[in-house]
């Protein structure tokens, strides 16, 4: 079986997740009952299959938990980011029309900051402790038995991604109809056959929760009998000390910890015992060749990347062996997805010609919708087979099937494996008095990959300098979360554009990208 109840009945005792600086731990026995609670929570609130709940939560015990509830009650989950400024996260909640909302003691002066704004909620939890608006989390789940609902059907997440006009929209799919458990079993073999989890895993997470890969992945862990360690915050030789204590075998990691864990010194690396590592999955950003490679005569031939999207159209997977053999590449296309390069017009391109890349295959379900917008209301499709999808990427094949990324299609920022949405700053900075046009996008970093750079058009009566700089960033800082703020800041006194009038964002970011043999990296 591959849920908490089967497993809390084999290993009540277990330890399911693990927090990796405390050694706090939640059985699968916990795990199963307190998550059986609040499902019944929710349905004694009248939530039914395919209504939402939320989540604000920092890395912390009783995450997976509120997920498993949502899971086996046919729920929506949606995991907010929980460094979103309240104006963000309360926008996120609002719109996922979340009747629940789940929050931390840690996360207080936020939560109560969205309470007005989120009016659709009408049940709100504290986890350690209470506040005003929120009930204590424990003492209402200590008002429902822990046996699970007679009937639970199959939820599933539904993670917040870029839209077509730059805020976060959740990505939406239509629940299967299954069953908790008959659900569970067709999906988990995936990631059992990918990565061998099982309940021998022991799989360490040290990247935030909210994000799709730490969640999911981890989820499957649980779902196969494995144990989770999640790091309240990644540090490098934290990641080590906690690999050699839990003997951690399979871990999560993104491009930019691979970076801070190679910049340690020799004398801090080898002081941690890294032999029980059997796997290291990576993804959420593209891997500089260098860096993977450093890793690989380090620990070993044990790197798997992956490659995917929020929107669930399709992933690939790409070894250490065949890595080495093909540097660059991120793989083949995974359980049955196959992947194709096309021009714009949809005609399949021959192997080494860049094109936009599509996933065909039993895993690919195309009718994704934009939670909400009636307007961008499905995945890109192919104008030839409808059953094609794309992330908005564009690529390559070599001969042997594996792809090559070239370039993003849109002009996402992805920095230290955090998606970040040019439009939505750049809508932000408008509304400064001083600014008059404003063009953002990402710009080489070593560490982080890319970071965010904003070119300004100031108002002709504004003056461009470090006076300036300092206004319009402390504007920001009122209305982004920190990571989104903009790291420098140029001036124009004109933006090039078409005869149109359409920005030319191309030709300006171009210039910063010179010497590199991809604008991803």
């Amino acid at each position: 079986m591959f849920d908490p109840t089967s497993h809390a009945q084999q290993w009540p005792d277990k330890p399911a997740v693990v927090m990796g600086e405390t050694g706090e731990s939640l059985s699968y026995s916990e795990l199963d009952e307190n998550s059986a609670r609040l499902a019944r929570l929710f349905w004694a609130e009248g939530l039914r299959a395919g209504d939402h709940v939320a989540v604000l939560l920092e890395n912390q015990l009783r995450f997976f938990e509120t997920y498993w509830a949502a899971i086996r009650s046919g729920l929506l989950f949606t995991a907010v980011n929980c460094h979103l400024t309240a104006g963000e996260a309360g926008y996120i909640v609002d719109d996922c029309d979340a009747a629940v909302l789940i929050s931390s003691a840690a996360l207080a002066d936020v939560a109560e900051q969205i309470v007005d704004g989120t009016p659709k909620v009408r049940r709100r939890l504290m986890v350690d402790g209470a506040s005003p608006s929120y009930e204590d989390y424990d003492a209402a789940l200590s008002q429902y038995p822990a046996a699970p609902l007679e009937h639970q059907p199959l939820g599933r997440q539904m993670l917040y991604s870029s839209g077509s006009t730059g805020r976060p929209k959740g990505v939406w799919r239509p629940l299967s109809g299954r069953l908790y458990t008959d659900g569970m079993a067709a999906l988990v073999p995936i990631y059992q056959d990918m990565f061998n989890f099982g309940p021998q895993t022991v799989f360490l997470v040290p990247a935030p929760l909210y994000h799709g890969g730490p969640l999911i992945y981890g989820a499957s862990v649980l779902s196969l009998g494995g144990t989770v360690v999640v790091m309240n915050k990644f540090t490098a030789e934290g990641t080590l000390a906690l690999i050699q204590r839990y003997r951690i075998n399979r871990a999560l990691f993104v491009p930019t910890m691979f970076s801070r864990l190679l910049a340690l010194p020799d004398e801090v690396r080898n002081r941690y015992d890294t032999g029980s590592l059997e796997l290291i999955i990576h993804g959420a950003a593209p891997c500089p060749v260098h860096v993977k490679r450093a890793m690989i005569e380090w620990l070993g031939p044990i790197l798997a990347e992956f490659y995917a999207g929020t929107e669930d159209s399709g992933a690939t997977v790409i070894t250490s062996p065949e890595w080495l053999e093909r540097p660059g590449s991120v793989g083949r296309g995974v359980a049955g997805a196959l992947v194709h390069v096309c021009d714009e017009t949809g005609r399949e391109l021959p192997p080494g010609q860049i094109g936009q890349v599509w996933f065909e295959g039993p895993a690919v379900v195309a009718d994704f919708q934009y939670y909400g917008d009636q307007v961008k209301t499905v995945s890109a499709h192919h104008p030839e087979h409808p059953t094609w999808s794309a992330l908005g990427d564009l690529g390559r094949l070599d001969e042997d099937g594996f792809l090559y990324l070239a370039d993003r299609q849109a002009f996402m920022i992805i920095a230290g494996g955090v998606n970040i949405y040019p439009q939505e700053i750049e809508d932000v900075l408008l509304q400064h008095p001083e600014v008059q046009d404003v063009a953002v996008f990402g710009v080489p970093h070593p560490d982080l990959g890319e970071q965010v750079k904003a070119i300004v058009q100031p108002d002709p009566s504004s003056t461009p300098g470090p006076e300036l700089t300092a206004r319009i960033l402390a504007f920001s800082a009122t209305h982004l979360a920190r990571f989104k703020i903009p790291r420098s800041i140029e001036y124009l006194e004109d933006f090039p554009r078409t005869p149109t009038g359409k920005l030319r964002k191309t030709e300006m970011r171009e210039p910063y990208w010179a010497g590199h043999a991809s604008r991803i990296l």
